[in-house]
C-alpha cells in the first residue's frame, strides 16, 4: 500500500491534541490584528503537525487561517477545499492531454485516470458537504463516512499513478499528470489526518 494512504489511514488512530494557550491582552488595533494571524497561523501549524506533508499543508491551508481560526472542522473543510481544486485542475489537464498520449499504454492510463478523478472528485465534494453541516449528535457516523470517502478519494488518485508506471518516463504528458496527481494525493492524505485530528478534538 502507498505509504500515503497508509500513513494517512494510521493517523486516524493517533491521539494528538497539543493546543498551546495563547496569552490575551489589549493592545493597538494593528498589533491586534497582526497578533491574530500570528496565533491563527500557529493553528494552522499545530493542525498540520499530524499530516506527513506538512510544507504542503501549512502553504495550502494558510490563506484560511484566519477564517478558521482554531476551529478543527474548518479547518478540516479547508483541506479538503484545496484538494477538490487540484482535483479540477488536473482533470481539466486530463480533457486536454485526451490527443496527446501517443503510446497505446499512455492513452489507456489517461483515461482510467480520467475516470478515477471523477470518482475522487465525487467523494471529496459529499466529503466537503457533510463537512458543512456537521452535528454533534451524529458526529462519530459523520466522521466514519468522512473517513470512508476521503480514503476512497486516496485510492484513486494512488490507482492512476499505478496505471503510469509502464508508461514512458520520457513523455512530458507523463511526467507532468504524475506530478500533478502527487500532489493531489498529499493534499488528500492531509485532509484525511486533518479529519483525524477533528475526529480526536470533537465538535
Amino acid at each position: 500500500m502507498n505509504s500515503f494512504i497508509t500513513f494517512a489511514l494510521l493517523s486516524l488512530l493517533l491521539a494528538l491534541n497539543s493546543n498551546p494557550p495563547y496569552a490575551s491582552g489589549r493592545n493597538h488595533p494593528d498589533d491586534t490584528n497582526a497578533c491574530r494571524v500570528t496565533r491563527y497561523s500557529r493553528c494552522i501549524k499545530n493542525a498540520c503537525s499530524v499530516t506527513q506533508n506538512q510544507q504542503l499543508c501549512f502553504r495550502t491551508i494558510w490563506p484560511f487561517a484566519i477564517v478558521a481560526k482554531n476551529n478543527s472542522s474548518k479547518r478540516a473543510r479547508a483541506s479538503v477545499a484545496v484538494t477538490i481544486t487540484d482535483t479540477k485542475q488536473i482533470l481539466r489537464l486530463l480533457l486536454k492531454t485526451r490527443s496527446s498520449a501517443v503510446g497505446k499504454r499512455e492513452r489507456v492510463a489517461l483515461s482510467d485516470c480520467r475516470e478515477l478523478f471523477v470518482d475522487s472528485l465525487g467523494n471529496l465534494y459529499k466529503s466537503l458537504a457533510l463537512l458543512r453541516k456537521l452535528d454533534a449528535d451524529e458526529f462519530q457516523q459523520q466522521m466514519s463516512d468522512l473517513a470512508t470517502w476521503l480514503s476512497s478519494a486516496l485510492t484513486d488518485e494512488d490507482t492512476c499513478l499505478d496505471g503510469f508506471e509502464e508508461t514512458s518516463i520520457r513523455s512530458s504528458t507523463v511526467r507532468m499528470i504524475r506530478r500533478r496527481a502527487t500532489r493531489c494525493m498529499q493534499l488528500c492524505s492531509n485532509a484525511l489526518a486533518i479529519l483525524s485530528k477533528l475526529a480526536y478534538d470533537g465538535l
